[in-house]
């Protein structure tokens, strides 16, 4: 009679891998950069927000003005999934101060882990004092990068 090993017919739980040591070059001048890069991705999101109402507006002659004013939003969290969870793996302000951005064990951000982060992120601008996470944490996470398993480095 043989003996079935159970365990190898079952899939292996999830890990949760720690964040390996990084060189410090990957985290100088990450917080500066995201500014910048946050300031960049408001202005491009604002475009493509103001532009997707316009035209969808105009297509609709303007019955669809009234009830596309919470258009910005649907454009930033499809802009950070899709921008993000692509193979550049950063925003057009991210790559634009040389950033990207990947799960702690190093992996690409699949596009769900994108958008939530985008979403963890606006809902933290309500409370700007979450922002001084970054400044106790070693690695210069946020608290929403935390939450959402994420890190942004420096491209090298």
């Amino acid at each position: 009679m043989t003996q079935v090993n159970t365990r190898a017919n079952t899939p292996a739980a999830p890990r949760v891998y720690p964040l390996a040591p990084l060189p410090a070059s990957a985290l100088d001048g990450v917080r500066r950069r995201r500014i910048l890069a946050l300031g960049l991705d408001l202005v491009l999101v604002s475009f493509l927000a103001v532009g997707i109402w316009l035209l969808l507006g105009l297509a609709s002659f303007g019955v669809l003005w009234f009830i596309l004013p919470p258009i910005f939003p649907f454009v930033a969290f499809f802009y950070n999934g899709l921008t993000i969870s692509g193979w550049r793996m950063a925003t057009p302000g991210m790559k634009a101060m040389d950033l990207e951005m990947r799960l702690v064990n190093g992996d690409r951000v699949p596009f769900l882990y994108a958008a939530v982060h985008a979403v963890l992120f606006y809902l933290s601008l309500g409370f700007p004092i979450l922002f001084l996470f970054s400044l106790l944490a070693s690695d210069k996470r946020c608290l929403h990068d935390m939450l959402a398993g994420v890190i942004v480095l420096r491209r090298v």
